[in-house]
């Protein structure tokens, strides 16, 4: 019988269980050498090393500064997918009535503008998704960032020293799905609108309870 040589033996006792820890051992000591001197979500972009991850990564994640921290974030509210959501249903009944008519020119006719239909549904929910995607809005322990646009970025940073009034502009729709403008003005730095944020009330009040 053929007897396998197994590495010495070291701190884990066993060869075997040595072999099997060794591993996991350098790979817990890479991950600990990569987040050494990193700040917040920025160590996640550069860890990753990929050019994927770092289009997908968040925008405060690359701007954090040392001893900076999120305290909270929010984003544009669902209401972007509203014009989706009807044409949607809209679609949806005129494929119905294709189904319920027995003449063939209606049933062409409700086909066809059900697909119609259905094909902006898809661009209005895709256009409300990207935007949604590209926007982000967040308070940190230092100040507020705020920013659009994927390709043509704008961004928008105050302070929290800075920071002189936060205004929140609701409707009644507004209120009742809990969405609405935020106005916030700056001592010498102007003003700035966000506009259709989900949460308005909870967002000004991470701003102006600190």
């Amino acid at each position: 019988m053929t007897t396998r040589a197994f590495p010495h033996k070291d701190k884990y006792g066993d060869p075997r269980e040595a072999m099997l820890r060794m591993p996991d051992r350098a790979y817990t000591e890479g991950r600990g050498r990569g987040q050494a001197g990193s700040c917040g979500g920025r160590a996640r972009g550069q860890a990753a090393g990929d050019g994927l991850t770092e289009i997908m990564a968040r925008y405060i994640d690359e701007i954090l500064q040392p001893g900076e921290k999120v305290l909270y974030s929010t984003n544009a509210h669902w209401i972007f997918y509203f014009p989706a959501i009807l044409a949607w249903i809209v679609a949806l009944v005129l494929f119905v009535l294709s189904r319920q008519t027995a003449v063939e020119g209606l049933v062409l006719l409700c086909l066809g503008a059900s697909g119609l239909v259905a094909l902006a549904a898809l661009y209005w929910m895709v256009k409300g998704w990207f935007h949604r995607f590209t926007t982000e809005t967040d308070v940190t322990n230092l100040r507020v960032v705020h920013k659009t646009g994927f390709i043509k970025r704008r961004t928008f940073e105050m302070a929290l020293d800075k920071v002189e009034s936060v205004d929140v502009d609701q409707t009644i729709l507004g209120r009742i799905l809990n969405y609405g403008d935020v106005t916030i003005k700056g001592v010498g730095e102007g003003r700035e609108t966000i506009r259709t944020i989900d949460s308005p009330l909870a967002f000004r009040s991470s701003i102006t309870t600190r």
